[in-house]
């Protein structure tokens, strides 16, 4: 009895990934040439040149694609096959321990990863996926990781009449965290989130981070777009939003309420049906923070944006695919 030798088959990793999975869709329709070139001005100095901090940064979207931990980031990363193929590691290439991607958020940094959102949100304008001609802006409460227990505790034993914004100071961990109120009966400690949503696409254009404290009219100037009319809730018919507005020659459509001068129901019933569509962007989104501080937080919430445009970008490139040529830089 006779054995012939099997021909051995060489596996590669680029042939154990979907030509149809969704990451392959994210960098077919996305060019991050500008994007690794923005990030390589870091690497200099950066301590990751064993992974290249671009790679690093491939693998802090894919743990805000799939709302991941540090730990199960790194542990998704290793046992995906399609995770290393979109962080650009080979089959037995070593990937990264959790504890790199705390080090390079820091060293990414919220000011660098505000230009690299600015990058990805321009491409979309280019290509005429994204206008400012008509825009959603809302607010949205975030809960703090903190849990004020500790702060109660240490609120007694300084012996301090009760736990407020002003004496939050003196016994908080988390600084930046403040007590927000949308009515009596919904109080939250923690952050706002600023949000304007183009209305053309569905994709979130600007994104910031306030204390709780911060109503949502003063919170308007970051969020405001650079033109075009504005449709906001009844927390933007007040003064500071009308100023924002003006400074920007924007179109404020803001509902008035009810004991307002000049309240015309009709009209805003028609702006409340116009925004309805939208409003979705906010009821999916995870309200306690993963963070603490608005640094920190202001980072979480451009990834988040990113990744939520990535996705939306992939719906509409499927329902325009013969009308839309890919992005470019």
């Amino acid at each position: 009895m006779s054995f012939e030798p099997k021909q051995i088959e060489m596996v590669c990793l680029e042939d154990l990934v979907s030509s149809t999975h969704i990451y392959r869709k994210f960098l077919n329709l996305w060019n991050l040439d500008l994007v690794r070139l923005e990030l390589e001005r870091l690497e200099a100095e950066s301590d990751y040149k064993g992974y290249g901090i671009y790679r690093i940064f491939l693998c802090l979207l894919l743990q805000f694609l799939e709302d991941l931990s540090d730990r199960e980031l790194e542990r998704f990363i290793a046992e995906s096959n399609a995770a290393r193929w979109f962080c650009q590691f080979g089959l037995v290439d070593k990937t990264p321990d959790h504890s790199v991607f705390g080090r390079v958020r820091g060293r990414i940094g919220t000011s660098k990863l505000s230009k690299i959102f600015s990058i990805l949100r321009d491409q979309l304008k280019s290509q005429g996926y994204m206008s400012e001609v008509f825009t959603f802006v809302d607010a949205t409460h975030l809960i703090s990781k903190v849990g004020l227990w500790k702060e109660r505790d240490k609120a007694i034993e300084l012996k301090l009449e009760s736990l407020n914004n002003k004496t939050l100071e003196k016994v908080a961990s988390d600084k930046d965290a403040k007590f927000g109120a949308k009515s009596k009966d919904k109080i939250w400690f923690g952050y706002k989130q600023h949000t304007s949503v183009d209305m053309q696409s569905g994709m979130i254009n600007k994104v910031a981070i306030t204390s709780a404290n911060v109503i949502d009219s003063k919170g308007f100037k970051h969020a405001a777009p650079n033109q075009g009319a504005v449709y906001a809730d009844k927390g933007y018919c007040d003064k500071n939003a009308r100023q924002a507005a003006l400074t920007k020659g924007l179109h404020l459509c803001a509902i008035k309420k009810n004991n307002m001068k000049g309240k015309n129901r009709d009209l805003d019933s028609y702006y409340t049906k116009l925004r309805a569509p939208f409003e979705s962007v906010f009821s999916k989104q995870n309200k306690r923070v993963r963070y603490r501080g608005i640094a920190k937080n202001q980072f979480s919430a451009f990834m988040q944006a990113i990744t939520f445009n990535f996705k939306r970008l992939v719906v509409l490139s499927q329902q325009y695919q013969e009308d839309r040529p890919p992005i470019t830089a």
